[in-house]
């Protein structure tokens, strides 16, 4: 089982070696910058080997002692190996999911954006339950969450929210949620008990980091300044310290409301921008490269991705990988690898 998962181990365990050792020399914390790089890289090759060292030796532990289990007939102890042997499978299995994200951008923190569609205060509910659902999920991964900005629906739920997820791997693991999310249920807003069916759309861009340098031209700007809606304490919600850009050339929009000053706004919607323009550029180079090797399938922007079924019957099923649960408390409640895993595994 544990022969599956070996990726190239030996030439990661070398280069930390060679890390380690340019680290050992004494001149090392003389260029800041690149000792800083350098640490990033170690700790990038540690976070694989570390891992995978471990369960090979918890699988060979478990090997060894499942005969002398066997043999004395402890059937206690032979369940106990045997429940041993299925989390190292399945601890595996998310080790090389993870192995998936070697794109450019996967490895960054990521702002998620949940904007209502059609289906109006339905729509906005939904928004609120997709955010409790990300944020959950987000949990799981053990990823900082913080809300970057939010507008509130007119009656409930939100016309929109972006999150920002710091953490391992963020926008690999994100990125498999952009696009269209339906939703089917019996309305509680509808006195007359009657399904409705709303949507809401789904985008995901990497955070970019300080040495990537993105070229806004002044004109292409224009920066709108307005009173705060959301919550955030008094100072907030009495002046114009909320901003929103809008990138002309781009049609990208962005906004930000969560800083207690219009500076501080202005400085995060900036670099929300350049996250967006830089996985533009990216996704454009990496589209081009498919196109030369033939790509199959294409996952359109906008399209419609999962159907969240909650009556006649409950499902949950995502119309490109067909992967599919019939737990749709548990979806809810954060808990939707299945689903991104999936699309890793056929598009990633």
């Amino acid at each position: 089982m544990i022969c599956r998962g070996i990726f190239d181990l030996a030439s990661k365990e070398a280069r930390v070696k060679e890390l380690e050792n340019i680290m050992e020399v004494s001149t090392f914390w003389e260029d800041n910058e690149k000792a800083q790089k350098t640490i990033a890289e170690c700790n990038e090759m540690r976070s694989w080997t570390i891992p995978y060292k471990d369960l090979k030796t918890r699988f060979e532990n478990t090997k060894d002692l499942l005969p002398e289990a066997f043999d004395i007939d402890d059937r206690d102890m032979v369940q106990e190996l045997l429940a041993e042997l299925d989390k190292i499978e399945e601890s595996l299995g998310e080790l090389e999911i993870r192995r998936m994200l070697a794109g450019e951008m996967d490895n960054k923190n990521c702002y998620l954006s949940i904007n209502a569609g059609a289906g109006g205060t339905e729509s906005c509910d939904w928004v609120n339950m997709l955010s409790r659902m990300y944020q959950r999920w987000a949990g799981k991964h053990n990823w900082k969450v913080e809300i970057v900005d939010i507008v509130e629906g007119d009656v409930a739920g939100m016309k929109s929210i972006t999150l920002k997820f710091s953490g391992p791997f963020c926008y690999g693991y994100a990125k498999a949620e952009k696009g269209v999310h339906r939703l089917v249920r019996i309305s509680p807003f509808d006195s007359n008990a009657k399904r409705h069916t709303s949507f809401a759309s789904v985008d995901v861009s990497p955070e970019i980091t300080d040495d990537i340098q993105i070229e806004l031209k002044p004109d292409d700007v224009r920066i709108d300044t307005y009173r705060s809606s959301g919550p955030g304490g008094q100072h907030v919600n009495k002046t114009d310290s909320a901003v929103r850009l809008t990138h002309a050339p781009s049609g990208i929009v962005v906004s930000c409301q969560n800083q207690r000053s219009q500076l501080q706004n202005k400085e995060a919607c900036f670099k929300m921008l350049r996250s967006k323009l830089y996985e533009l550029e990216v996704t454009d180079r990496e589209n081009k490269l498919r196109a030369l090797g033939g790509e199959k399938k294409e996952i359109a922007w906008g399209s419609q991705i999962r159907n969240y079924v909650f009556q006649p019957y409950t499902l949950v099923k995502d119309t490109r990988t067909k992967a599919e649960s019939g737990n749709v408390q548990s979806v809810m409640d954060g808990d939707i690898d299945i689903f991104v895993h999936a699309y890793l595994k056929e598009f990633g």
